[in-house]
């Protein structure tokens, strides 16, 4: 199978529906939330993210159809004084799954980076998904923490408008 890792183009046609269609595949799935992008959000997400100059989005091809995506946003870390880039978004179709589509994802997200100057790559990953644990572990991801005696950060929120998600 030949893999394709491109940065997108958000004015590009092609990138332009794959990446709402790669997001709504993984917002179905349960470590996703198990519910479907709202029609609104699939209409106006890639004009939103092309807003954004601290965006970007990361997608793989599999002989020539999508079949993963990492939507990218740069950060700053004040600790180093240097810009961060935060993996907000990182999925593989299921049928594309085990076949390293997602450390070829890390490894251009990281090849980004770099050339941005970062000091670190950060996400998030659900409790209980080992399956992506094992891959961003794999990758040389760890827990965050500042002092072990401190124990390991953990990810919280506040939802500002229920409608709007």
């Amino acid at each position: 199978m030949n893999i394709q890792i491109v940065k997108a183009d958000y004015c590009n046609e092609i990138h332009w529906a794959d990446i709402p269609m790669l997001l709504d595949a993984y917002a179905r799935d349960p470590m996703g939330g198990g519910q479907p992008l709202k029609e609104t959000v699939k209409a106006s997400l890639v004009s939103e993210l092309a807003k954004r100059p601290y965006a970007f989005t990361v997608i793989a091809y599999a002989d020539g159809k999508p079949a993963g995506l990492a939507n990218c946003f740069e950060g700053f870390s004040t600790f180093a004084c240097k810009p961060l880039v935060n993996i907000h978004d990182i999925a593989v179709l299921p049928e594309y799954r085990g076949i390293g589509i997602s450390q070829k994802l890390l490894e251009k997200v990281e090849e980004i980076a770099t050339e941005k100057g970062c000091c670190k790559i950060t996400l998030e990953v659900l409790g209980n998904n080992a399956v992506a644990q094992a891959a961003y572990r794999k990758f040389g991801f760890a827990a965050y923490e500042l002092d072990p005696a401190a124990g390991s950060a953990q990810f919280w929120e506040k939802k500002l408008d229920l409608a709007l998600l």
